[in-house]
């Protein structure tokens, strides 16, 4: 690694600075690890993510005995020069648990850990929308909006996509933006109701969406 480009960054007196990894399709924060300029240098030649271990005292690339790899994407440092931010395409589960992502242990209320694996971590508002959808779908309640949408079955869930993307139209021809983003939050609910009632997860739709980053959008039709 270049001079110029260590004097970038501020490692701490090890010689070290933590690096964030992100998954790439929904900001999903897998890991941290500890990088040094050697594991930086590595990890930007080899687009394949490299860290310090500070237990065995030496370079190692993520899944090198697994082959659970991460593939970079892109990086970023943050404002003060000593965190590293790296947005990558994991290959299989990223922690040695087996699990896609380590932060899976919620804390309560008093700072303890709650027995139970949860994903929620993982995402943003979205997928945590889509998990009280389908939550509502294998445990219905009384009174719910989304319970009664999959008691009326899924002709009735269609329909409402159906009128939720006319007034997306109509607003977007209003031109007044509250509008705009209210009807687009409704048939962004509605939509992941159609993907609640068929067991679809939001990362199906970001990996098919991936495939087609920096290619035409245009399908051809003989």
């Amino acid at each position: 690694m270049s001079q110029g480009l260590t004097d970038q960054f501020k490692f701490d007196q090890h010689g070290l600075l933590p690096a964030v990894v992100q998954d790439w399709l929904d900001g999903t924060v897998l890991m941290l690890g500890y990088m040094n300029q050697e594991a930086i240098a590595k990890t930007l030649a080899t687009k394949n993510v490299h860290f310090w271990s500070r237990s065995r005292n030496r370079l190692w690339e993520k899944g090198e005995t697994s082959g659970h790899t991460l593939q970079v994407k892109e990086l970023f440092v943050d404002c003060d020069h000593d965190t590293v931010l790296v947005k990558a395409q994991p290959v299989g589960p990223t922690c040695h648990t087996g699990e896609r992502a380590c932060f899976f242990s919620r804390l309560d209320e008093q700072g303890r850990m709650v027995g139970e694996k949860t994903q929620d971590a993982a995402g943003g508002i979205l997928e945590s929308v889509l998990r009280t959808i389908c939550a509502r779908r294998a445990s219905p309640q009384a009174g719910s909006y989304t319970s009664k949408l999959f008691e009326a079955g899924h002709d009735k869930i269609l329909k409402k996509v159906a009128e939720e993307a006319g007034e997306v139209l109509l607003a977007s021809k209003g031109g007044k933006k509250e509008e705009i983003v209210y009807e687009v939050a409704d048939l962004l609910f509605h939509t992941l109701m159609v993907l609640g009632y068929h067991d679809l997860a939001l990362h199906d739709i970001y990996q098919e969406l991936g495939k087609r980053v920096g290619k035409s959008g245009l399908r051809v039709t003989r």
